[in-house]
């Protein structure tokens, strides 16, 4: 497996996978990496010719220092889990090396209403982030697929209209939410976790599996509520939004016969740390 840290290197190296016609997978992540990446790694293995992973924590989308000061990083294990998965190449660049003309940007990306809910409503400007280091990532990298974990629902969504509105060839490939075997989804940040509330951690799972059945003889409101409900119950944390909507349009249904696809999108505090899960419900 080949470490690149800088942006010519990167370059020199995706040249020479397009002049032998590879097809290039690829998968941002930003370190600390789990089962769950892993994953999102086997698949983008199994489907193309060299597959190049990013590590990268991007402190364009933290609108809080503090969350971006304590982000997880651990690189010498990222780089041996990703050596045993099959990896071909890593870029892991220093903050310089990736904006050498400082973080700033007067581009703003058009993403559409899927950027202004839920996330883009209790973390202003993080899409924006989002959009200027993926772009600058796929303009690096030239992939023919990219994947993402559907964990990161609505930043799928948002990516997918920055890639049509930027107009980038790439294919955006969503992939499973990986869980812990107690049903808690696999995240960078549940290491953050005291042993108190990792085990608490899985009663959010566990609230909107529950839902899943009790929607079906209760109303949007009435399964909303439940699941608020169900997890502020739990000591030490506390539901930032749960939004049950279309899983298109990202947008808040009433009804459940508004659409026949319905996603619901949480984030709770455990603690201070910030989950986020979701559960389809048609």
């Amino acid at each position: 497996m080949q470490i690149i840290r800088s942006v010519d290197e990167l370059i020199g190296y995706v040249a020479m996978q397009k002049n032998h016609h590879h097809e290039i997978g690829f998968v941002p992540t930003m370190g600390a990496l789990h089962a769950g990446h892993i994953s999102l790694v086997e698949r983008a293995v199994s489907d193309s010719d060299v597959t190049i992973v990013s590590v990268f924590v991007n402190p364009t989308q933290f609108n809080n220092p503090t969350d971006l000061a304590t982000y997880p990083r651990d690189e010498e294990s990222d780089f041996k889990l990703l050596a045993g998965a099959g990896v071909s190449a890593v870029f892991a660049p220093s903050v310089e090396e990736m904006y050498p003309s400082g973080t700033a940007s007067d581009h703003v990306f058009e993403l559409g209403t899927a950027a202004e809910v839920m996330e883009g409503k209790y973390r202003p400007g993080h899409f924006q982030g989002v959009a200027q280091v993926v772009k600058r990532l796929f303009e690096l990298v030239r992939p023919d697929k990219a994947y993402f974990g559907e964990k990161d629902f609505q930043q799928i969504a948002v990516i997918r209209n920055m890639v049509k509105s930027e107009h980038i060839d790439v294919e955006i490939v969503a992939c499973p939410i990986k869980r812990a075997d107690d049903g808690l989804a696999l995240s960078s940040r549940n290491q953050l976790l005291t042993a108190e509330q990792r085990r608490r951690a899985p009663e959010i799972h566990s609230a909107l599996a529950w839902s899943v059945e009790y929607s079906r003889d209760h109303s949007v409101r009435a399964t909303h509520d439940s699941v608020v409900e169900r997890i502020d119950a739990v000591p030490e944390m506390k539901v930032e939004y749960f939004e049950i909507v279309d899983a298109r349009t990202l947008l808040p249904v009433e009804e459940w016969d508004e659409s026949p696809e319905i996603v619901g999108c949480i984030t709770v505090y455990n603690g201070k740390v910030r989950l986020i899960d979701n559960i389809r419900y048609r």
